[in-house]
């Protein structure tokens, strides 16, 4: 009869064993190092105030960012707003000008022959 540990080929149990073993050994390390009171509250005063810089410069950078993009999609939407109103403009006036000038549309037989089979010219 094979136990768990066996079954597990992977190795993940032990680099998770591994890991949390790191991380409770320098957190008790911390914790019980030969320093005062004072002194470790000061350390970990600092460690935070870093941490919350860090984020904060992190936040702002974000946010210019996001900024910067949403300006730009303004613009490009504005530049294509122009755009399709120009070409609503262009096809307005293109048709008013071909209104008068409509023919029948010219259809081709389903075998092919168009103006080329009609004058005997073969492709």
């Amino acid at each position: 009869m094979t136990n768990e540990y066996e079954k597990d080929e992977g190795g993940s149990s032990f680099v998770m064993g591994l890991l949390t073993g790191t991380v409770l050994g320098a957190g008790l390390g911390i914790l019980f190092a030969p320093k005062t009171g004072s002194e470790m509250r000061g350390h970990l005063s600092e460690g935070a105030n870093t941490v919350s810089r860090t984020a904060s410069e992190g936040y702002r950078r974000a946010a210019d960012a996001a900024s910067s993009i949403a300006e730009k999609g303004r613009g490009l939407y504005g530049r294509a707003r122009d755009a399709v109103a120009r070409g609503t403009e262009e096809v307005k006036r293109y048709r008013s000008r071909t209104a008068g000038n409509v023919s029948e549309p010219r259809t081709e037989s389903a075998s092919g022959s168009g103006p080329d089979e009609a004058s005997g010219v073969r492709q």
